[in-house]
């Protein structure tokens, strides 16, 4: 059956919902209208002691000041609070209707009985209590108009054709008097209760409106407060419940938030889609938002990132987060494909970690950093440990803030060597910080602070023109090598930058190499390999760093445009076993054939040296032939191939 409009609806429910306001109405009226009729019944008997039998005059007033005070405690009873009080009200009003019946019979034909034995005094009076009686029943029952109808017609029905009948001509006219006058006040009484009928109508739409109101508002702050994709509570629903345990929190509070990053994520996203993507993290939502734990909430913070709080000490939150991280790796069937991800997890417990929101998410989202960087998959606590490390950051971060980048920064070189000659064909600039406060601080944590601080432009920058600098006084046969971090390659600023600078190196341009480790190009390939493109047209090399520690590197080489493979210096260690050289004669073999050259690191040894040099490779670099100095000192770099055997002239040089 189709569903009514909304305004024939709300009709319907007032004109059902109508008998409650009508019964809350004669709760205060009827027992007045008992009373009425009691002191009136009385005054009418006391009047006719003298004239009519006491049981007549004196039996009728008793009763009804009995049935006035039994009815009027049933109307004044508050009902009880099981019954249903929409079939109480009906029943009520119906039973109001009967008794107005019964009574407005029973007073008229006792009125009319004493009538008998009084003058014309008497009947004067026995006519005033008629007209009160219908007048204060109409009235009293203004709520119950059916009531009130069929009490004054009762009334008015036996007293009128009475006194026609009874003469004489007085009598009749008072008695139509009392007739009409009734007939107004039902007609006043009518109008009263059809406007009270709208004023109800009226007050229900009202309460309708608000109550749609209240609904929308809670719908709109439960919309507020959840994460449309996944249907979890978000960010603002974490927050907010955080605050709310925080300002509650006592003496005896312990409870422990948590931070979880998916991995492998991206490249779903990358290779499949976004809708594959998005459907994931549907998936997972209602996987995440079927785990029944009072203790646990779950919500997404954004993107692949999801929170928890849980009201639980350290070790129970690990063992709940140890619980979601094991949902997360199940396998996602996504339809055209199947899929599994994993996670990582960073745990910060209340009040060991802070005793605010900022302290404790930032602590588990440093947590969850740590677990990423050093236990992928893992669930990590903030510690005492961490704390220093926090502090560490801190430190480096406010120390290179305020650093003069040209007077703390500089340059050290490593040569990179010819095997079979071991002629200086290269020099790899490594970057070095000189902190006025922190003393030296090291490459990777220089090149950490400054992409966390978003220095990253500023950094590379200004270690390139010191290379630029340091190129122009090299021989002209020698080759600069230059890091460059995944930031570099994603920021069109540094791109446009450093080929602006290689552009004003004329002549100079194809002496410098810019070596790419395989993570900082996988984190956005497209964006990488255009910048690759564009420093390769400006002459400049390519050189895949630490090549053989990605989990993609033969897929690296196939589509990026490379000049030159680093082979990681873990590879070097494994030289002097066979299949360590079968490896690295296949390592060399492919390379031949992608028309690549390699440079094998990490040599330490002369073991090492002789080993490389006999599987073909043409150039080699670490301890064992020198390290990183300062320009001048690596120039000077020299090995005649009659010495080995002895140490290299750098390798007693710190770096």
């Amino acid at each position: 059956m189709p569903a009514s409009p909304p305004d024939q609806t709300d009709a319907v429910v007032h004109n059902r919902l109508l008998p409650l306001a009508q019964y809350q109405n004669l709760s205060r009226q009827v027992p007045v209208l008992y009373a009425l009729l009691a002191v009136n019944a009385t005054a009418v008997g006391w009047a006719y002691v003298r004239l009519a039998p006491l049981i007549l005059a004196l039996a009728v007033p008793a009763l009804s000041l009995v049935l006035a005070a039994w009815r009027a405690v049933h109307w004044a009873m508050t009902p009880d609070p099981q019954s249903d009080m929409l079939t109480l009200a009906r029943t009520n009003i119906r039973r109001a209707e009967i008794f107005a019946l019964l009574v407005g019979v029973a007073f008229t034909v006792w009125a009319i009985a004493l009538d008998q034995y009084g003058g014309p005094f008497e009947h004067a009076h026995i006519t005033l209590f008629v007209a009160i009686t219908v007048i204060g029943c109409i009235f009293c029952l203004t709520y119950a108009p059916r009531a009130a109808r069929v009490g004054a017609v009762a009334v008015l029905g036996l007293y009128l054709p009475y006194c026609v009948l009874r003469g004489p001509y007085e009598v009749v006219v008072m008695a139509i008097d009392i007739g009409l006058v009734g007939l107004l006040v039902l007609k006043v009484q009518t109008d009263s209760f059809s406007a009270f009928v709208q004023l109800e109508g009226s007050q229900f739409e009202l309460r309708s409106q608000r109550s749609q109101a209240q609904r929308l508002g809670a719908e709109n702050a439960r919309l507020a407060h959840t994460d449309a994709l996944t249907g979890l509570p978000n960010r603002r629903h974490f927050f907010n419940r955080l605050d709310t345990m925080l300002a509650q929190a006592d003496a005896g509070t312990r409870f422990a938030i948590g931070v979880i990053d998916l991995d492998r994520f991206k490249p779903i996203n990358d290779t499949l889609g976004h809708v594959y993507g998005d459907r994931l993290l549907t998936i997972l939502g209602r996987r995440l938002a079927s785990i029944r734990d009072d203790r646990l909430t779950v919500v997404r913070l954004g993107g692949d990132e999801f929170g928890l709080i849980a009201l639980a000490g350290i070790d129970a939150a690990e063992a709940i987060a140890a619980r979601l991280v094991e949902v997360v790796q199940q396998p996602f069937d996504l339809g055209e494909a199947q899929v599994s991800v994993g996670c990582s997890c960073g745990l910060a417990a209340f009040p060991d970690a802070g005793d605010n929101a900022h302290d404790l998410f930032d602590r588990a989202d440093f947590a969850l950093y740590h677990a990423k960087k050093q236990q992928r998959g893992g669930i990590v606590r903030f510690s005492a440990a961490l704390e220093d490390m926090i502090r560490s950051e801190q430190s480096l971060e406010s120390a290179l803030q305020t650093a003069d980048l040209s007077a703390e920064l500089s340059l050290a070189y490593q040569p990179i060597v010819r095997a079979r000659s071991l002629e200086l064909s290269g020099l790899e600039a490594l970057a070095r910080w000189e902190s006025p406060t922190l003393g030296a601080v090291p490459a990777e944590m220089l090149i950490a602070t400054a992409e966390r601080l978003g220095m990253a432009r500023q950094v590379t920058l200004a270690l390139f023109t010191m290379a630029m600098a340091d190129l122009a006084t090299m021989p002209d046969g020698l080759r600069l090598s230059f890091n460059l971090s995944a930031a570099d390659l994603a920021d069109r600023e540094t791109i446009d930058a450093l080929t602006a600078m290689i552009a004003g190196k004329s002549g100079s341009q194809r002496r410098i190499i810019f070596e790419i480790t395989e993570t900082s190009v996988i984190r956005d390939f497209d964006k990488a390999r255009a910048a690759l493109a564009r420093l390769r047209a400006e002459g400049a090399g390519i050189a895949l760093d630490d090549f053989g520690t990605g989990y993609s590197s033969l897929a690296a080489l196939n589509r990026l445009e490379i000049d030159l493979v680093k082979i990681d210096r873990s590879f070097a260690a494994r030289l002097t076993d066979p299949a360590g050289r079968r490896l690295m004669a296949a390592v060399r073999n492919l390379a031949s054939a992608l028309e690549v050259d390699c440079v094998f690191e990490g040599i330490e040894t002369e073991g090492q040296l002789l080993e490389a040099t006999l599987a073909g490779f043409h150039y080699i670099q670490g301890y064992y032939l020198a390290r990183p100095d300062r320009l001048r000192q690596a120039l000077r770099f020299a090995v005649p191939a009659e010495t080995l055997g002895q140490p290299a002239p750098g390798a007693a040089r710190s770096a």
